[in-house]
């Protein structure tokens, strides 16, 4: 299959995709930390995603690659301003111009993940957390967790499915007692402990578990 990772930088899925010889490529505007530049396409997915007839790219080593078409696009697009938590931040009797701006800010996420429903795939997974994309286009076709496959983490995840089955679970374990903060919320030890700067970047990494369950049910 070939396969394309939109927005991912770990290269979690990716390579779990390769590990069972699939024609995988991850995208993303910044560098892999998974290891494997000659997998990573470096830039703007957009003219990736529909073939005009055919899909040309190089990636981060140089080489030159070309698909007729994708058998199955998984993306990641950023959550930052459609993310249900950052609900405070778009008053705009509050925070008048900043508001406005995360406002339009929350708009072209709205539309980039917009272009991954659209896209001119047969099979398609998008990932986001519950926020502004439940209301404004549909619920998601599922809601998981990294505990139900292995890792003993938590992190609500949607996916919006096109041409593919939800996940089933593979391995369910018991995660830690979340950490509590100021204000009597909470939140999971693992993304709490991690430095403020790294938080966004760790937390937008797909757990093993779930990107060995993505290649095994739909590779």
């Amino acid at each position: 299959m070939n396969v394309l990772i939109a927005c991912e930088e770990s290269q979690r899925v990716c390579t779990a995709f390769r590990e069972r010889g699939h024609n995988a490529f991850s995208c993303d505007i910044i560098d892999p930390s998974g290891g494997h530049p000659e997998w990573h396409i470096k830039g703007d997915v957009l003219p990736l995603l529909n073939p005009n007839p055919t899909i040309h790219f190089k990636t981060m080593d140089g080489t030159e690659h070309e698909v007729s078409r994708w058998d199955l696009i998984i993306a990641h697009p950023p959550c930052t301003y459609l993310t249900v938590t950052g609900n405070r931040w778009f008053n705009v009797e509050k925070y008048g111009d900043k508001a406005r701006e995360r406002i339009k800010l929350r708009e072209e996420a709205f539309e980039f993940f917009m272009q991954f429903v659209n896209a001119d795939c047969d099979k398609i997974a998008i990932e986001n957390p519950v926020g502004y994309v439940n209301s404004h286009y549909r619920k998601p076709d599922q809601i998981i967790q990294p505990y139900q496959f292995g890792d003993p983490y938590e992190k609500k995840t949607c996916f919006w499915l096109k041409g593919l089955q939800p996940l089933e679970p593979t391995n369910i374990v018991e995660p830690p007692p979340r950490q509590q903060i100021k204000g009597g919320k909470s939140m999971p030890e693992w993304y709490s402990n991690a430095p403020k700067k790294d938080r966004a970047r760790i937390r937008s990494q797909t757990f093993p578990g779930i990107a060995n369950a993505m290649a095994k049910q739909w590779g």
